[in-house]
């Protein structure tokens, strides 16, 4: 078999495809089915274009319910079950609280203590109110919004996942800006290998995690953060303070699935070093690799690193 693969910019990220086959034609059909799908999702989840489910329960945030479909309903219940397991660290409502930054670490003020608290009002997922009669969402606050940019890619990745499964994909590879889900081994029977970045050389691979039908989510502060008073401030916010994470640079978290892999990424950013290892290392087939703010890194139990030489 031969590696075949595609590359395309689909929900504000690059997706590679890859997958194996021995037949060229039937290669090229696969990378068609990834690529559908991923349009599909976006067309679903994406908070930029007036037509989708997402655009519609924030325009109605605090007004109505909007009875969503089933897919978007899951998945939003999932939000909801994933940001009670971490106390909130995860919160598809943080998207308001973004919005008071900028991390492009120029001159940086921080935002006003009040606008922050008024902010807070007006997130926090505990305030998505689900109708499961009607599979209805809403919001209760006027001001509120989601976003799936925290789990949508990872979602994503999976969708093509099983869709090329039910194909008879036993080789292939879904990535995109971090998250990554692996299908069986490469065309050579060697394992994928997922490279950890230096978080301040996002192009040098400071070690290689091998896996083997395994998704992989990486938050990270490469490019979006700022420095201030000698503290380096990252693009993560924490949704239970409103301020911007301190302490971590990087976070790649390991399960069975990308869309789990890609939320639980974030909420460990926002838990911190000791409590974000202590709550992975409670959950079965789930590992993660943390870099603080001084490049040491930190992993849970039973991962194998691969130190790049």
């Amino acid at each position: 078999m031969n590696e075949h693969r595609i590359q395309t910019k689909l929900m504000g990220s690059v997706f590679e495809l890859i997958v194996a086959h021995s037949d060229a034609g039937e290669a090229k059909h696969l990378l068609d089915i990834g690529i559908r799908e991923i349009t599909r999702i976006e067309d679903l989840l994406s908070e930029f274009r007036d037509n989708t489910i997402t655009s519609n329960i924030n325009r109605n945030a605090g007004i109505e319910p909007v009875t969503t479909n089933p897919e978007v309903y899951a998945l939003i219940e999932r939000c909801q079950k994933i940001s009670a397991l971490t106390r909130g660290a995860f919160d598809i409502t943080v998207g308001p609280l973004k919005k008071l930054y900028r991390f492009k670490n120029t001159e940086f003020s921080f935002p006003d203590k009040q606008k922050i608290s008024e902010t807070l009002d007006n997130t926090g997922y505990h305030n998505i109110q689900l109708g499961p009669e009607n599979q209805s969402v809403f919001l209760s606050k006027k001001n509120m919004s989601i976003s799936f940019a925290a789990i949508g890619k990872g979602y994503a990745a999976d969708c093509v996942k099983k869709l090329w499964l039910k194909h008879g994909v036993t080789s292939g590879m879904i990535s995109a800006s971090g998250d990554l889900c692996t299908i069986g081994s490469k065309a050579d029977g060697s394992p994928w290998k997922i490279g950890i970045a230096d978080p301040d050389h996002k192009d040098l691979m400071m070690f290689y995690i091998p896996v083997h039908h395994t998704s992989v989510a990486t938050s990270g502060d490469y490019e979006q953060y700022f420095m201030h008073q000698g503290v380096r401030y990252s693009h993560n916010i924490n949704p239970l303070s409103g301020w911007p994470v301190t302490g971590i640079k990087s976070v790649s978290v390991f399960s069975p699935g990308a869309e789990l892999s890609d939320a639980l990424a974030t909420a460990v950013y926002i838990m911190g070093v000791d409590a974000g290892l202590y709550f992975i290392n409670q959950l079965p087939d789930t590992h993660c690799l943390i870099i603080d703010d001084h490049n040491q890194t930190h992993h849970s139990k039973k991962i194998e690193i691969q130190y790049e030489k």
